[in-house]
């Protein structure tokens, strides 16, 4: 499967939802975008529903395994620590239409990690082989994982984690080269993702600290990395992607206008409004404080849907915020520094 434009939407627990990804994609840019880490053993007791179909799912596949057609190229993450799980969980992401199956093998949590999932499986590589074997033996689409450079910096496994996705068959792998010790503090070592793209010759995705345009550039200079992904960037600054594509293609991107984030607000929270789920004014607070990062004023906006319980009445507090006219600026190039440029 190609990717392009070469840039993937990292998976987030509690941002990458259905609507959020349908959201970033309607901006334009992003190649791929990821569904958020999902419990296998979720998705194997799906199987022994009785009655459950993909039409009829159950609640875990609800949640966190739904997407829309034109999510498409999708990919679904899982993590878990048993190899038969995994597998089964992974065959049931691939009955429901999923383009591609990626294993998490970096989250840095604790309830996670004690259950042998995410980064906790980064001390045990044969366990690690075990599921990659069971998983690729169970599915034909595209098989990823993504990973962290190790459990510290004394336990550094990146490079033969690498090696062993590619010995296993998978068809990428993602890094992000901080340590699960670090979590997401500290700066993360892009001289990692080299050092597998080094060692492996099936395709690597760089993560970590892409903030701008140019970040992204600069990682695939000193990397050589074929593809980057991002995670928190995008909730706070969605259009980054196309700003990426911006970028390459001419050497400026837009800066969004006040204006351009008063009709993002409207209109994920039009899409969580549409869905009508329980947890819709959670979500608006959650993003809230995403979106308003930046903007002038923003606290107070913050401040008022933080004490708001009713999601009419966010939308009220946004119209109201973004009706001042000062909030209206034009857009505005950003012009890169010169060891920026790209070719």
């Amino acid at each position: 499967m190609k990717i392009a434009p070469a840039t993937v939407l990292a998976p987030m627990a509690g941002v990458t939802d259905t609507v959020f990804r349908r959201f970033i994609r309607n901006l334009g840019g992003c190649g791929l975008i990821m569904t958020e880490f999902t419990s296998s053993h979720g998705v194997s007791a799906h199987l022994r529903s009785e009655g459950k179909s993909a039409k009829n799912p159950n609640r875990t596949l609800a949640r966190y395994l739904a997407f829309s057609p034109d999510e498409h190229p999708i990919s679904a993450q899982l993590f878990g620590a048993d190899p038969e799980v995994m597998a089964d969980a992974a065959r049931v992401c691939q009955d429901l239409g999923f383009d591609i199956l990626d294993i998490n093998f970096g989250c840095p949590v604790n309830k996670v990690v004690k259950c042998n999932g995410g980064s906790g499986l980064l001390r045990d590589l044969q366990l690690v082989e075990r599921i990659l074997k069971a998983v690729r033996k169970a599915i034909s689409i595209p098989f990823t994982c993504k990973f962290r450079a190790g459990w510290n910096d004394y336990e550094l496994v990146m490079v033969q984690m690498a090696k062993l996705a590619e010995d296993c068959g998978l068809q990428a792998v993602a890094l992000h080269p901080r340590t699960r010790e670090q979590g997401y503090s500290g700066k993360a070592d892009w001289t990692r993702i080299a050092a597998i793209k080094d060692a492996v010759k099936i395709p690597v995705i760089g993560n970590g600290d892409i903030v701008t345009p140019q970040d992204a550039v600069r990682m695939i200079q000193e990397t050589g990395c074929d593809a980057v992904m991002i995670g928190r960037a995008a909730s706070s600054n969605p259009w980054i992607f196309r700003q990426i594509e911006q970028y390459l293609a001419t050497g400026t991107y837009t800066e969004p206008t006040h204006r351009d984030r008063y009709d993002m607000m409207r209109t994920y929270y039009s899409m969580l409004l549409s869905r009508r789920e329980n947890d819709s004014v959670g979500k608006m607070k959650q993003f809230a404080t995403y979106f308003t990062h930046g903007i002038r004023g923003g606290a107070s906006l913050r401040t008022s849907i933080y004490q708001t319980k009713d999601a009419v009445e966010i939308l009220g507090l946004v119209d109201e915020f973004f009706s001042e006219e000062r909030h209206y600026e034009p857009a505005s190039l950003v012009e890169p520094s010169p060891e920026y440029a790209c070719a």
